[in-house]
């Protein structure tokens, strides 16, 4: 495991690479035990046409890219997928899966339900030491994705406890991606 995990950290710290480096959650928590970075998962499933685009258009897109590659570490989870999850001591699967299934709607993942997934696609947003910041939801494109990107990679976050807060925050943003 550690091997695999260190071999993903040398891939991740490339500036050239051209695609997202997807680990699992638990390669990213074992990653941030020795070098420190956020968490992005993209919670999606296999009939989603949203998560498609959101794949081909937004996770594609080479400023996201470089941004998530340098500042995150990127999660791929299949919201009603089959796969075992350890997260946080605790075990998930998806005891009603059906694999017959395979590429229409499924059973949810008892990990989608833990974090509070409840639409396709979410990218939902841990800190450092993996505690789930916020969960947002929908199709983002890239200039959309960069101020949710910027605003928890920066911790900006932390200083919003109102809803004109944010307004203030999302007028005064100024977005850097190319479309």
């Amino acid at each position: 495991m550690l091997i695999v995990v260190l071999a993903s950290f040398k891939s991740m710290t490339k500036s050239t690479d051209t695609e997202i480096q997807w680990v699992t959650i638990e390669e990213a928590i074992e990653l941030q035990k020795t070098a420190p970075k956020k968490i992005i998962m993209d919670v999606y499933t296999n009939w989603c046409g949203p998560c498609k685009l959101l794949d081909k258009n937004t996770f594609h897109n080479a400023d996201v890219v470089d941004y998530i590659n340098k500042h995150y570490y990127a999660v791929k989870f299949n919201g009603e997928g089959d796969d075992k999850v350890t997260y946080k001591e605790n075990t998930y699967t998806n005891p009603n899966y059906d694999p017959t299934k395979a590429n229409r709607r499924n059973s949810a993942h008892q990990f989608t339900r833990a974090l509070g997934v409840r639409a396709y696609p979410t990218m939902v947003f841990f800190d450092e030491e993996a505690n789930v910041i916020a969960p947002i939801s929908g199709y983002l494109k890239p200039r959309q994705i960069e101020l949710y990107l910027k605003l928890f990679n920066t911790d900006k976050h932390k200083e919003m406890n109102t809803q004109e807060k944010f307004n203030e925050y999302y007028k005064t943003f100024k977005p850097t991606f190319k479309e």
